[in-house]
């Protein structure tokens, strides 16, 4: 495979020319990109290094960063690292990392390094446009500040006199490039040396900047929407978005999971042979850390035995119950008092008793969260429901917006919380529009309207994104005063307290480009997935993949005769992916969507090495298994499944 870096280190002389006068160097070296990965560094520092110390330099420090014109990392990596006395920073990178380190650094910046970006294999990184491959690289001389990009008119010879009020004639949002250089260059004490420059001539024959600055823009036009990391897929939410929800009808036979939730499985309270009725408990919960488990049925348990459960990939045991069609309530299923009259103790009870748990996937013991050990300020409710294709928290805010609300201000008064946010994607303008006007009224209950963009739903990532708020690593929401609930849990929350039903049913989109006819659908815990699919008209053609969730972050399911459980929110019929794995090239990309900032493109090399140690202090237990980074990968590297595998060993390392 060619090695398509990016630079090269300057030649002796021009090295020597450009640390004549300069002293107390701090050395800033980029991992190329655009090769084979290797987890060695590049030798282009130590190289510098030793040109550096030969002209009796001193060298402060360095520092070697994959991709660093990745400014959010960069930034990270060199806040405590440029030591004091550092007079002069030189930069060994393209043209993107050099003007990067130039904002960040706060002294004057030097390129120690000939971009090679004129080769048309720059720009693939997802970060902001900031170089234009011209091959003419002005960066040493304007402080950091390209003017081909920044100057709307790629002025090379100084300003135009047309800037107003620091801005650009050509573009008025946009600050004038030469403004900059200027302000930048007298701050390092610089514009004297500037000033005895000559004039600058380009020479537009080296290339057609053109092409390249046409192709950039084209694969970054959305890169900076909205927030860091993060990817735009193809939403495909009008297979569903407006179908109304349906009953789906009452299943002759209902398999329930006694797990079904983070935590140890409930334990059965029926035995084979017993009589049950709808919302009676047949599972206790185990531990602190687990949920009881209701009949969704009236009828007879036919068997306690293991059943295949959707998204272990293995038997769990389960209660198999056959319907006497009746949907005779249990003596249990009564209204408790109104919420004004309930303490949040026995809310808390009400919600535990009921077997609530987390129902956008996670199945987190909703009782737990509502008992978090610090002070919580506000009830962030989650109704982004980023996934593609899937649309059941959508309809649950059109169709039962009031039990929403209420199950909000339940968990408020339980946490004794200040503030409900309910966040809604841009989107789901319909959702929007009927929830701020019916919290227009409510106090301390507002509507927060995110930018659509995947995975905006990731707990301590939304929590960052509209509170500001940084949840410590290893730590929980309520860390930093906030509980996240998903809009189907404080429906189910409503429900409890206000009719004394338990979990027994919930909310599933059955979609897909392969469903025969898409639909939302209320569905009772333990129906079975073939039914439902089948009721859809099933499936067409033959290579479909089949997954329980989303496109994203659901389970592949090889079998359907699976039950449906309290966090399936979705069943999808897509196309099966026949993608093979490549070579990891170093684009970068994972690095650049990644929502919790981390380096996915290590957990690869490493878990192929079964570097444990590896993975775990490049901070794997933190990845949320989004698969943004899957998604946007060159190679089609089946990255989660490399994590996964990881975070399994790393939890077995003593």
């Amino acid at each position: 495979m060619e090695n398509y870096t990016k630079y090269k280190l300057k030649s002796n002389d021009e090295l020597v020319s450009l640390l004549a006068g300069k002293d107390n160097l701090f050395i800033v070296a980029c991992n190329k990109c655009f090769k084979e990965f290797e987890t060695i560094d590049e030798p282009d520092c130590g190289e510098f290094e030793k040109i550096a110390a030969e002209q009796g330099k001193t060298i402060t420090g360095s520092a070697k960063v994959d991709f660093v014109c990745n400014k959010t990392q960069t930034e990270k990596k060199l806040q405590d690292l440029i030591p004091e006395g550092t007079e002069n920073v030189f930069v060994i990178s393209c043209g993107l990392g050099i003007q990067t380190v130039a904002e960040l650094a706060g002294k004057p910046v030097y390129a120690a390094s000939n971009s090679l970006n004129y080769r048309g294999h720059h720009g693939m990184a997802l970060t902001k446009k900031s170089c234009d491959a011209c091959a003419q690289c002005y960066l040493n001389i304007t402080g950091g500040v390209c003017p081909i990009v920044d100057c709307s008119k790629s002025l090379v010879n100084g300003q135009c006199g047309g800037a107003k009020n620091g801005k650009c004639e050509v573009d008025s949002n946009k600050d004038c490039a030469w403004e900059k250089i200027h302000k930048r260059l007298e701050k390092q004490g610089r514009l004297s040396e500037f000033l005895q420059q000559p004039i600058q001539v380009r020479d537009y024959s080296k290339i057609n900047f053109k092409v390249i600055n046409d192709y950039v823009k084209s694969i970054r036009e959305s890169r900076l929407a909205g927030y860091y990391g993060g990817v735009h897929p193809s939403e495909r939410k009008e297979f569903s978005e407006h179908l109304a929800l349906v009953r789906f009808p009452e299943p002759q036979t209902v398999v329930i999971p006694l797990s079904q939730h983070a935590g140890a499985p409930a334990n059965p309270v029926v035995q084979v042979g017993d009589t049950v009725k709808v919302g009676q408990k047949i599972g206790e919960a185990a531990a602190f850390i687990s949920s009881p488990v209701h009949s969704s049925v009236s009828g007879t348990v036919i068997a306690i035995e293991p059943r295949m459960h959707a998204t272990r990939g293995c038997e769990m045991m389960s209660v198999v119950i056959q319907s006497d069609g009746k949907n005779t309530l249990h003596e249990s299923i009564k209204p408790n008092k109104d919420l004004d009259s309930l303490t949040p103790d026995e809310i808390i009870e009400i919600v535990r008793e009921s077997g609530i748990v987390g129902m956008g996937g996670a199945g987190f013991p909703t009782s737990v969260k509502l008992k978090p050990a610090k002070p919580v300020d506000t009830i962030l409710l989650n109704g982004c429901e980023c996934e593609p294709l899937l649309t059941a928290d959508h309809r649950v805010l059109l169709e039962y917006a009031d039990d929403v609300i209420f199950g909000l201000k339940a968990m408020m008064k339980t946490v004794n919380a200040e503030k409900g946010l309910i966040v809604i994607e841009d989107n789901k303008p319909d959702a929007i529009e009927l929830l701020e006007a019916k919290t227009a009224q409510c106090s301390g209950i507002e509507v927060v309207v995110a930018k659509t963009k995947y995975p905006q739903g990731a707990e301590k990532m939304l929590i960052k994104r509209v509170m500001g708020r940084q949840v410590p690593r290893g730590g929980l929401p309520a860390d930093v005063g906030v509980v996240v609930s998903n809009i189907s849990t404080v429906k189910a929350i409503s429900d409890a307290i206000q009719t004394g039903m338990p979990l027994i049913e919930r909310v599933v989109t059955v979609t897909g480009e392969r469903i025969q006819k898409p639909g939302n659908y209320i569905v009772k815990i333990g129906t079975n997935v073939k039914e439902l699919i089948d009721y859809c008209g099933g499936v067409t053609g033959d290579d479909v993949t089949i997954k329980m969730g989303g496109p994203m972050m659901g389970f592949a399911l090889s079998d359907v005769n699976v039950p449906i459980m309290k966090g399936s929110n979705g069943i999808i019929a897509i196309d099966t992916d026949h993608t093979v794995e490549q070579p990891c090239i170093k684009c970068g990309r994972c690095v650049d969507v990644c929502p919790m900032e981390l380096s996915p493109l290590y957990f690869a090399k490493y878990a192929d090495e079964q570097n444990w140690q590896g993975m775990k202090d490049k901070n794997v237990m933190d990845c949320v298994e989004c698969r943004s980074c899957e998604y946007i990968c060159s190679s089609k590297i089946p990255l989660v499944t490399k994590i996964k595998a990881g975070k399994n060993a790393v939890r077995g390392m003593k």
